[in-house]
């Protein structure tokens, strides 16, 4: 359960902003897409090859 404390008087906007930030935290949603569709485990792993490879690169580009 995500417990939000708000201060007296604060924005229900703002307030509801923190909520947002929170829920994105836990990673619920991308949880529940992750479990939608079956993916092999050859491609998990080939898919996060390239993100390693991609985030190599950047680190490559980011020192030149």
């Amino acid at each position: 359960m995500i417990i939000v404390p708000i201060k007296e008087g604060e924005n229900i906007d703002r307030a509801l902003k923190k909520f947002k930030r929170k829920f994105e935290k836990t990673g619920v949603v991308k949880e529940l897409r992750n479990r939608q569709a079956f993916t092999k485990k050859s491609v998990v792993l080939r898919e996060q090859y390239k993100k390693a490879v991609y985030k190599q690169q950047l680190q490559l580009n980011d020192e030149q």
